[in-house]
């Protein structure tokens, strides 16, 4: 589309053709919301825990983590708002049109919904002209190589990416075989995120300025009846559960051998290189989910060492500052550390007994999330090397406020010449709160964000950014719509006149 025609159809308030073609396109931006999986991904994740000892399920009663006194007890307000167009100068034209549909999407909640309506309907082939190169790192394992260069240029030395492949509502869709995931998986972790990790490292002034490698480790992706094995992982479906924990192991053994060989090397690092990430899934699955973090914590994260292994909680849930303390209680008594990924939640309107499970408001979700990353980087800065039990901490959030939260704690005078920095890390979906990143990176001079970047093949990329749009469909944030419209409208115009 030239830019001539791009202003006409923008004065004459955008013909039928754009507006459909927006349409399309901001299904994935809303799909992406919150994908992080968690990071958006997470998908509900239960209230309950369970019990690795007996394999019944408890609901746990204690007491919830005490902060130090810096704890926020309120959300932040005082914040900076990030800049509104600054960070468009890292994307180039085709990008920045993505940018502007995108917009025209998110308008208002009927024209979003209407996409949700259409995005089944779209061919392949127009999601990966309008949206893809913004919100997927690729098709193959070299495209993703190539997308982590391209952020490294935006100041972003690291990422977590996640071959989007599932079946979470254990219908059979998934038309890859599994085997094939846990390959493919294990491979990207030798041929992306290490040698990518090693070319940060060796750029860097200080080995511990780079933040690990991440790769997201969905647990419906690696069995084609993971759903129901989640489902019933303590009753009918105990050795189906076995199997799926030893297929995900299988990967996390290669993120562990990978540390091993790669702190013989660099010695003097003190987070660890490469990190596995178990995603949460939906409601009914999660207590499965819980069961697979906890043997994994146990076997890749012994005391004294670096974390292998990151597990998720939704501090939208009720009961998470208390799952929390039941998860450092535990992990101590078992002789394990925790790696946590914080996410605020991204289902709350598909969650089913959200009423029971779910803060009240967002108000008491913001403060439980403040305080529950509050906590842990107390936790994590508080102890030399790889003494704490909880020793990683991925902070999964669009929300600048918390992220500006997370980190005053981090870079402060108290904490010059701590290590542990790198084991707190801010994260955000690629193509998402770009703004948030911008300012963080360019204006907080801060180094330890990443990016989320999906990848895979196109078809199941689809159908999963389609379950994201659904679950997500009431997610439209202050820097899209009409200011997002707006901002690439000047920034394209500003380059048509040669003024950027």
């Amino acid at each position: 589309m030239s830019l001539i025609r791009f202003n006409n159809l923008y004065k004459t308030n955008l013909s039928k053709q754009l507006l459909t073609r927006s349409i399309l396109t901001r299904s994935i931006l809303a799909a992406k919301c919150y994908q992080y999986r968690d990071f958006h991904d997470s998908i509900k994740s239960n209230n309950t825990t369970t019990s690795p000892s007996s394999n019944q399920s408890i609901i746990p009663q204690l007491n919830q983590p005490t902060s130090p006194s810096s704890v926020i007890e309120t959300p932040l307000t005082q914040q900076p708002k990030p800049s509104s167009i600054e960070y468009l100068s890292d994307f180039n034209n085709l990008e920045i049109i993505s940018f502007f549909m995108i917009g025209l999407c998110t308008l208002n909640k009927p024209i979003l919904n209407l996409c949700i309506k259409l995005f089944p309907y779209v061919p392949i082939s127009i999601i990966k002209k309008l949206v893809y190169r913004i919100y997927c790192g690729g098709e193959t394992i070299g495209e993703v190589k190539q997308t982590g260069l391209r952020l490294h240029d935006r100041g972003i030395n690291n990422m977590m990416i996640s071959l989007t492949i599932e079946d979470c509502e254990g219908n059979g869709e998934s038309q890859i075989d599994t085997d094939y995931i846990v390959s493919e998986t294990s491979k990207s972790i030798e041929k992306i995120l290490v040698p990518h990790t090693l070319e940060m490292i060796n750029q860097a002034a200080d080995i511990n300025d780079i933040p690990p490698g991440y790769v997201a480790l969905k647990s419906t992706g690696f069995d084609k009846n993971a759903a129901a094995t989640l489902k019933d992982f303590n009753t009918s479906k105990k050795a189906e559960f076995d199997s799926l924990v030893e297929k995900i192991s299988s990967v996390c053994q290669t993120i562990y051998d990978s540390n091993e060989k790669l702190f013989k090397k660099y010695n003097d690092r003190t987070s660890p290189f490469v990190v596995g990430v178990i995603d949460a899934e939906k409601f009914e699955l999660q207590e499965g989910v819980y069961e697979l973090q906890r043997r994994l914590y146990e076997k890749f994260n012994p005391l004294n060492k670096p974390i292998s292994i990151v597990g998720t909680l939704q501090m939208y849930l009720s009961n998470s500052a208390s799952l929390l303390t039941f998860e450092e209680k535990f992990a101590n008594e078992k002789g394990y550390r925790l790696g946590l990924k914080l996410v605020r939640g991204a289902y709350l309107h598909s969650e089913k007994n959200r009423d029971e499970v779910i803060h009240k408001t967002k108000t008491d979700t913001d403060v439980n999330y403040n305080k529950g990353i509050s906590y842990c980087i107390d936790s994590i800065l508080n102890q030399k090397g790889n003494e704490s039990i909880i020793g990683h901490l991925v902070v999964a959030s669009h929300n600048s406020e918390s992220l500006k939260l997370a980190s005053n704690k981090i870079f402060n005078e108290s904490t010059i010449g701590n290590n542990n920095k790198l084991n707190v890390v801010l994260g955000q979906l690629l193509g998402m709160a770009d703004s948030v990143t911008y300012d963080l990176i360019k204006n907080l001079k801060i180094n330890n964000v990443i990016k989320y970047v999906a990848w895979g093949p196109p078809f199941e990329t689809k159908q999963y950014l389609l379950r994201r749009l659904e679950e997500n469909g009431d997610a439209v944030k202050n820097d899209n719509g009409w200011p997002l419209v707006k901002a690439s409208t000047a920034i394209l115009f500003k380059r048509l006149l040669g003024r950027a």
